[in-house]
């Protein structure tokens, strides 16, 4: 009986944990700019960059900070968005946190997903195909997964075929709290741009984080590379990057309005 109690509780507790204002997580004047109905804020830094948009949340800053540690980055860019949740809503519940944690592990719908192509200046496919795998070396196709109850931690493998630097195979390394979903996309094989190899294999980190805010979800995107010191190169790259995280933030939306639509 004291066990069903204890459960009782705990459900209880998960089931109310504070969630952060947009307020407390980031700077007044971004904050201002968000709710004013700015699409987004983005900063690109090359050479020594040190994160400027990053939310004040202690697990995603010391993932982050560690992340930058490891790669010692000369490109980073990061961009926040807001999006908000249906009227009247005040932090997540357990099955809403739980469905967008599975939604995000829905790796195979990125297939198709399109971004803005600064250098043909028009619209392009980001991902022709999008697959999860059992393992980097047997790459053998398997579905995407869903739990009932999401880990703590989780590594998912995935091969995908950018246009831009073709087919290549990615981890993917997911974290969840109460209050903060996030995961790291890492390059397991190295990414070509035509015949210039412009990012070493593990060299690149995507994170993109979706941190409860009440009312809304405040998402973080964070591309970071150590790149190609070609000439021009980290620019393109750097463009680049921002404008796949706008698609990337397009495609988290559709798969978050399945969960708060």
């Amino acid at each position: 009986m004291r066990n069903i109690f204890f459960l009782l509780a705990v459900g209880v507790v998960a089931a109310n944990v504070h969630s952060a204002s947009l307020e407390e997580l980031i700077e007044p004047a971004f904050t201002a700019a968000l709710r004013s109905g700015e699409e987004k804020i983005a900063q690109v830094q090359q050479r020594n960059p040190a994160p400027v948009l990053l939310p004040r949340h202690n697990e995603l800053r010391s993932y982050v900070t560690g992340a930058m540690s490891a790669l010692e980055p000369n490109i980073l860019v990061e961009t926040l968005y807001l999006y908000k949740k249906g009227e009247g809503a005040n932090g997540w519940s357990e099955a809403e946190r739980t469905g967008l944690y599975n939604q995000l592990l829905a790796l195979s719908t990125l297939t198709g997903i399109q971004y803005y192509s600064a250098s043909r200046n028009a619209m392009r496919t980001f991902y022709e195909s999008s697959q999860a795998i059992d393992g980097p070396d047997t790459k053998r196709a398997v579905g995407d997964p869903v739990y009932p109850q999401p880990p703590p931690a989780l590594t998912l493998y995935a091969r995908q075929k950018d246009l831009t630097f073709g087919e290549n195979i990615y981890s993917f390394d997911y974290r969840i709290t109460a209050d903060c979903i996030f995961f790291a996309q890492e390059n397991l094989t190295a990414l070509s741009y035509g015949i210039i190899r412009a990012v070493g294999r593990n060299n690149l980190r995507t994170i993109l984080a979706v941190v409860d805010a009440g009312d809304s979800l405040l998402v973080y995107a964070a591309s970071m590379a150590r790149a190609s010191s070609v000439f021009g190169m980290g620019d393109r790259i750097g463009a680049s990057f921002g404008n796949r995280a706008e698609a990337v933030f397009k495609w988290f939306s559709a798969r978050a309005d399945r969960v708060f639509n």
